[in-house]
C-alpha cells in the first residue's frame, strides 16, 4: 500500500489551517472560517509574490499586507509565525484572544510587528489599503528618478463580502480606480455568508 504524501505547499497551507483551528479552539473564541478558506491564496501570496523581511519588519520597501476582514486574524498570525517573524511565537498563538497577548482578536498595529494597520470594522482595511497605496504612489512620484527607483512596493488586501457591503469600501475602491493605483491588489474572499 502506497503512503500518501503531501507536497510542501499542501503542508504549509494545512499548517496555516491547523494553527488557526487550534488557536480558536483553545481560546473558545474566534473566527476560523476565513483562515480555513483563504489559506491557499494567502500562502501563494506570501510565498510567491510578497516582498518582506521578518528580521526587519519595518524595511521601507516591504510590500504591505492588510487583512481587511480583521476578525479572521489567525490567518495573519499564522503567516507571521510560519514566515519567521519574532513578534509571533507558538506561545503567542496559544495565547490568542487572551488579555495582554500579542495576538488579540483583531490585528493591532504597534501591538505585533508585521501588522501594518489595525482592522476590525468591516471595510476599514480596504480603505487603509487605499491610503497605503496612495502614499506609495506619492512617494514614488516625488523621489523616484529614471535611473534610481527608491520607492517600489505593493499593497495587498484580503477582504470578504462583509467588507464589500460597507459604504467606506465602495468609496475607497472608487477612489483607487480614479487615482489609478496599480500597486494596490485586493484579494476577495467570496464566502457567500454575508
Amino acid at each position: 500500500m502506497a503512503v500518501a504524501t503531501q507536497s510542501l505547499e499542501e503542508l504549509c497551507i494545512n499548517s496555516i489551517r491547523f494553527l488557526a483551528i487550534d488557536a480558536v479552539e483553545k481560546a473558545k473564541s474566534g473566527h476560523p472560517g476565513l483562515p480555513m478558506g483563504a489559506a491557499p491564496m494567502a500562502y501563494v501570496l506570501w510565498d510567491k509574490f510578497m516582498r518582506f523581511n521578518p528580521k526587519n519588519p519595518q524595511w521601507f520597501n516591504r510590500d504591505r499586507f492588510v487583512l481587511s476582514a480583521g476578525h479572521g486574524c489567525m490567518l495573519q498570525y499564522a503567516l507571521l509565525y510560519l514566515t519567521g517573524y519574532d513578534s509571533v511565537t507558538l506561545d503567542d498563538l496559544k495565547q490568542f484572544r487572551q488579555w495582554g497577548a500579542r495576538t488579540p482578536g483583531h490585528p493591532e498595529n504597534f501591538e505585533t510587528a508585521g501588522i501594518e494597520v489595525t482592522t476590525g470594522p468591516l471595510g476599514q482595511g480596504i480603505a487603509n489599503g487605499v491610503g497605503l497605496a496612495m502614499a506609495e504612489a506619492h512617494l514614488a512620484a516625488k523621489f523616484n528618478k529614471p535611473d534610481a527607483t527608491l520607492v517600489d512596493h505593493y499593497t495587498y488586501v484580503i477582504l470578504g463580502d462583509g467588507c464589500n457591503m460597507e459604504g467606506v469600501s465602495g468609496e475607497a475602491c472608487s477612489l483607487a480606480g480614479h487615482l489609478g493605483l496599480g500597486k494596490l491588489i485586493a484579494l476577495y474572499d467570496d464566502n457567500h455568508i454575508s
